[in-house]
C-alpha cells in the first residue's frame, strides 16, 4: 500500500495546533517496528506536511499505542509542550479510554470490574493473567458493561483503569470471553483480514493547552458485525 493511498484513507477525528486524533484502521501499526511497514505516525506526518506546506521535518509525538489488529482512537501531539502534558495526563490517569469488544461467550455478569495480575512474555508477545500477585506481575483493572446482544455475539463496553500490555485481550480471555478473531487469546478462528473485534471507541480528556473538556468518539470499522453494534 502506497503512502498516497494511506494518507488519503486517514480518518482525522480532531485536529488543532496542539494535537491530532485519528481513527486507526485494524492492521496499521502506530510506530515503526521490525516489519518495516509504513507506520501510522509517518502517514500522519505526511498528511500534516502536505496540508500545512511545512518545510523540513514535522514534529509528531506518539502519546500512546493500540495493538496492530485493533482499530480506533490514537492521539498524537503536534508540539513538544502538548506531548509532555498529554504524557502527564496518562500518568495521572486523567485520560479516560473506552473500548468496544465483541465476544462470543457472554460474561457471567452483565457488568463488573476485572482485576488480574498480568505477566508479559516478550518472546511470545503475549501476557498471562493471574488472580494473585506473582513475580514480575503488574496489576490490571478494567470495568466492563454488556451494552448489546447481537445474533451470535455480545458487545461489551470497557473502561480501562490501567494500561497494560494486551490488557483487555488477556483479561477477557481469562474470564472465558475472548474477543472475536483473537486467536492468540483463545478465540477459535481468526478474522479473514487479520483484525480482532476490539475498537478504541472514545477518549475523554482536558485539552493540554486550551483546558477545554474533550470527548472524541471513533466510529467502528464498516463491517457486518460492527455495523450491527451501531444500529438502533
Amino acid at each position: 500500500m502506497s503512502q498516497k493511498t494511506d494518507k488519503n484513507n486517514l480518518q482525522v477525528l480532531f485536529e488543532d495546533n496542539h494535537l491530532i486524533v485519528v481513527n486507526k484502521r485494524a492492521g496499521d501499526i502506530v510506530q515503526g517496528d521490525k516489519t518495516g511497514d509504513l507506520p501510522l505516525s509517518e502517514i500522519v506526518k505526511l498528511y500534516l506536511k502536505e496540508k500545512y506546506k511545512k518545510p523540513g521535518k514535522v514534529f509528531l509525538g506518539v502519546v500512546h499505542r493500540i495493538d496492530r489488529p485493533t482499530s480506533g482512537i490514537v492521539i498524537f501531539a503536534r508540539t513538544s509542550k502538548a506531548l509532555t502534558r498529554l504524557n502527564k495526563l496518562l500518568v495521572d490517569k486523567k485520560l479516560e479510554k473506552t473500548y468496544w469488544a465483541v465476544v462470543k461467550n457472554k460474561p457471567s455478569k452483565s457488568n463488573g470490574t476485572l482485576s488480574h495480575w498480568l505477566v508479559r512474555n516478550p518472546k511470545q508477545n503475549k501476557s498471562y493473567a493471574h488472580l494473585k500477585e506473582v513475580p514480575n506481575s503488574k496489576i490490571a483493572v478494567l470495568d466492563y458493561t454488556l451494552i448489546k446482544t447481537l445474533n451470535n455475539y455480545y458487545l461489551l463496553e470497557i473502561n480501562l483503569k490501567t494500561g497494560r500490555h494486551h490488557q483487555i485481550r488477556t483479561q477477557l480471555s481469562a474470564i472465558k470471553s475472548p474477543i472475536k478473531g483473537d486467536l492468540k487469546y483463545g478465540f477459535d478462528r481468526s478474522n479473514k483480514d487479520g483484525s480482532i473485534h476490539l475498537h478504541a471507541r472514545r477518549v475523554r480528556l482536558i485539552h493540554p493547552v486550551t483546558k477545554l473538556e474533550l470527548q472524541i468518539d471513533a466510529p467502528p470499522p464498516l463491517e457486518t458485525i460492527w455495523n450491527s453494534c451501531t444500529k438502533n
